[in-house]
């Protein structure tokens, strides 16, 4: 019986460990710019294999919530992009001011998860 193979979070996770614990420190310049450029990419990789499913259902349920109807998620945001060109939807409803603020905390624990602690609704500069 052949042994289980690791999941995808865990190789992206051992080559970054790998790659800013043992080479980048062996490295200067361009390379170690290049590496370090590298292991960002991976890590964020490995938050958006752990984190984007959930984020993108949380998305879908408040899209339908804020249109009334549920439908596939890229007509739900054109929708909604639409009622606001329109003028058929306020931009400061607090609801669509919600769904934007969580959406962009999604993508920064992805991209820059520095940055969605700092966009956090506890954090009094960033909170509503």
């Amino acid at each position: 019986m052949s042994a289980p193979v690791p999941d995808a979070a865990t190789l992206l996770q051992a080559a970054a460990d790998y790659l800013e614990g043992a080479l980048l420190p062996t490295l200067d310049g361009y390379h170690r710019f290049q590496t370090r450029v590298t292991v960002n990419a991976l890590r964020i990789v490995m938050r958006e294999l752990q984190l984007a499913p959930a984020q993108r259902a949380d998305e879908h349920a408040r899209l339908a919530a804020l249109l009334g109807h549920d439908g596939d998620t890229a007509a739900l945001e054109a929708e909604l992009a639409a009622a606001l060109v329109d003028g058929q939807r306020p931009p400061d409803d607090p609801s669509l001011i919600d769904h934007l603020r969580r959406t962009l905390r999604d993508a920064l624990a992805i991209h820059n998860p520095k940055w969605a602690a700092d966009a956090a609704p506890d954090n009094p500069r960033t909170a509503p």
